[in-house]
């Protein structure tokens, strides 16, 4: 089994000012596969996936990130990884081509100009190519920062929420490339919030406060939390969901447009809470399956902050 993961990590832990920000992470990656990573922001993502990538070390635990130990090859580590910041990252008063060519210098690159090129190439750069980093939108700095971040030609991508503030067509254009390169055998871990993103993945985690709280597919991961879902639609929401809210903290009620969902994990007492107001006939109730949005709400609820 070991041969077949990217990423095989247990016990991690890592702490700043005596606040545990990692707490006994455990994670594993296969090659070739797509692994979401979600959670609320100051969740520890961030501070995971650098310590996969080596650039912080684990105050403990251990593991194998690419075959490699995380502790003692770190620096084997970094060149094999491609690591894609929640922020642009790269040289605004700098073109397009003269960002690669720069980064493509200092790998070293032997074959550097036909590698830029191959890059622009790839990710439909090279019209703009002579264009300066600082004036591109969001959808293309993203482009960009992925051409950046494959030009070594790693066999991991780290992408800590890469489609922040990107429209839906540029999101949608970035994702196909993703599974494009997944198909060539390169393990991609991403950070997001977009739950649409999340079911894009192969498999996904929940973190929140430093500790894993479940993982598995998306159909896994709805079916461990055994969620009842109502639907319910009418015209005055705002009182109803007031008056839910009240019931018990055993339903948790979330709007989603027009519409609410009523969500709880005890199917006979979510019945009884809100048996009377089903029956006013103000309101259509319809029993639906739980998504995605509806276990991560869920699971943020009953989390523990670690901020002390």
């Amino acid at each position: 089994m070991n041969g077949e993961l990217a990423i095989d990590v247990q016990g991690l832990n890592k702490s700043f000012g005596g606040r545990r920000v990692v707490k006994d992470f455990a994670l594993r990656v296969r090659k070739g596969e797509i692994y979401g990573f979600l959670g609320p922001n100051g969740s520890g993502k961030t501070t995971s996936i650098r310590m996969l990538c080596g650039l912080l070390t684990p105050d403990s635990g251990s593991g194998t990130c690419l075959g490699r130990d995380i502790l003692r090859e770190s620096a084997e580590i970094k060149r094999e990884v491609g690591y894609m910041t929640q922020r642009f990252s790269l040289w605004e008063d700098l073109s397009i081509r003269e960002n690669l060519d720069f980064i493509a210098r200092m790998y070293g690159m032997k074959r550097r100009r036909e590698t830029v090129r191959n890059a622009l190439d790839r990710l439909g750069l090279l019209a703009r190519q002579n264009q300066l980093a600082g004036t591109l939108s969001g959808g293309w700095k993203q482009r960009l920062a992925l051409a950046a971040c494959m030009l070594h030609e790693p066999k991991l991508l780290l992408l800590d929420e890469p489609t922040a503030g990107v429209d839906p067509k540029a999101r949608r254009d970035f994702w196909a490339e993703i599974h494009e390169l997944a198909a060539a055998g390169i393990s991609v871990l991403v950070a997001t919030h977009y739950m649409d993103e999340a079911e894009r993945c192969h498999r996904l985690a929940y973190i929140a406060y430093g500790e894993l709280l479940v993982s598995g597919t998306a159909q896994e991961v709805i079916d461990s939390q055994g969620l009842v879902t109502w639907t319910v639609s009418g015209a005055d929401l705002a009182e109803l969901e007031a008056r839910l809210r009240g019931l018990a903290p055993a339903v948790q009620v979330t709007p989603f447009g027009s519409k609410l969902h009523v969500i709880g994990t005890d199917a006979g007492e979510v019945e009884r809470l809100t048996r009377d107001l089903r029956k006013t006939g103000d309101f259509e109730w319809t029993q639906s399956s739980a998504t995605l949005e509806d276990v991560f709400i869920h699971l943020m609820s009953h989390a523990r902050d670690n901020y002390s």
